[in-house]
């Protein structure tokens, strides 16, 4: 029995479309986690347009799955390419169950038919955007329930009004995301709830950001030792909660552009490509800006760690607590870049050790007292030198009066 899949990627994900069975069967040798594209709405959405309806039903008959595209399961996917078949441009497939061969398919790996129509590829691509974004969604969902404070608890914390209307505005986007998941679309209705609250999530991304620049302000208008090693105590909390509100904005700013293709895809599925890229685009900005902003946190944290590292022979336990509170907010930020797929690379700063500096001033002072002790030796040599030559013509100028002495003592006793 012969079946035919798409393979489609869009650089964030793989979707693999096609027959139920054979899909599967393409997907099973990987082991990788994949979600269903939910082909049958995309399928609704195009048979309005009445000229790719018979499309439309074909790809509701067909299954759909998506997999993040990382290092890992792209190599996953390379490898499970399946089997040769019996004749070229067939590939056979080994569907499973329990361990044991179920099935042997057949079937072919290539642009399907009803994805070369371009209204299809772009709903289709409209999907997996939406899917990308719902994946990170859930990964922040995860990342803001592992720290220490949720982010729902450190909003209520807040008395800035700006923080509360984030809590008001995530509660809309639930609400709307919800509606979606039980009617199979976004309607005007429940478009209309939502449309005007990424301002507010706007405002709020940007207090958040502020807030961790204030931070980086504190700690470098600390001059005391004592005083910047409780500033960067006190940073270490503080920078993990504003992260995790960020994350928050990140998280409900993706759930808009989810709301945002559905609502694109059911009103104008002409415009879904374009919307598409431009989603797209937005997100890369707003990621750019966040990543501009920790670095530059995490810049000014190190410059605080390295003027602590210079003065541990002053203050060992002081220097060490910077140390290590600035490698502490590093972690916290490299791994919320990370969850944002932000690329960085930053190296732990080593808190320095008394001993070692200890040793390296004493190292400078006895080379600084060797270079003294031969400074002074040179100087010496130079005046006994001097007082050589000196003294060697004092004793010409003195052999020279001597004789004129005598002759002038001579010349004396004979009454001269």
């Amino acid at each position: 029995m012969d079946h035919e899949i798409d393979v489609v990627s869009d650089g964030d994900g793989v979707a693999v479309i096609g027959d139920p069975t054979a899909v599967e069967a393409f997907l099973a040798p990987t082991g990788l986690e994949s979600r269903d594209l939910g082909l049958p709405r995309l399928g609704d959405a195009l048979a309005a347009g009445g000229a790719v309806a018979q499309g439309a039903s074909v790809i509701a008959a067909d299954s759909g799955r998506w997999v993040k595209l990382t290092k890992e399961s792209a190599e996953a996917l390379h490898a499970a390419t399946p089997m040769t078949g019996s004749s070229p441009g067939v590939f056979r497939g080994l569907l499973t169950q329990n361990g044991k061969i179920t099935h042997v398919l057949e079937f072919t790996k290539g642009p399907a038919s009803v994805l070369a129509n371009p209204a299809a590829l772009a709903g289709a691509a409209g999907i997996m955007a939406q899917l990308a974004m719902q994946q990170t969604m859930d990964e922040i969902t995860d990342y803001l329930a592992t720290i220490d404070e949720k982010v729902d608890d450190i909003l209520r914390g807040q008395k800035d009004g700006v923080l509360a209307g984030m809590i008001g505005a995530g509660l809309m986007i639930q609400e709307a995301m919800t509606i979606r998941e039980h009617g199979g679309r976004v309607n005007e209705v429940t478009w209309s709830k939502v449309q005007a609250v990424p301002g507010t999530i706007a405002e709020t991304q940007a207090y958040a950001l502020r807030r961790l620049d204030a931070i980086a302000d504190e700690l470098e208008r600390k001059k005391a030792m004592g005083d910047l090693a409780k500033a960067a105590r006190d940073a270490e909390p503080a920078v993990r909660e504003w992260l995790a509100v960020l994350a928050r904005c990140f998280q409900l700013q993706d759930a808009i552009s989810v709301l945002e293709l559905d609502r694109v895809l059911a009103a104008a599925p002409d415009d879904l490509e374009g919307h598409r890229l431009g989603v797209r685009a937005a997100r890369e900005e707003r990621r750019a800006f966040i990543a501009e902003s920790t670095e530059r946190l995490i810049a000014r944290m190190d410059v605080a760690a390295e003027r602590a590292n210079a003065k541990v022979l002053l203050h060992p336990a002081a220097s060490g607590a910077v140390v290590r509170s600035s490698n502490a907010v590093g972690d916290s930020v490299g791994r919320f870049h990370e969850l944002l797929g932000i690329q960085r690379d930053r190296s732990a700063l080593e808190a320095r050790r008394w001993s070692e500096a200890a040793s390296q001033v004493r190292d400078r002072a006895i080379e600084s007292g060797v270079q003294g002790v031969d400074a002074a030796r040179r100087r010496g040599d130079a005046a006994l030198s001097g007082a050589r030559r000196l003294g060697g013509r004092v004793s010409g100028v003195v052999a020279e009066r001597a004789p004129r002495r005598r002759a002038a003592d001579d010349k004396s006793d004979r009454g001269d």
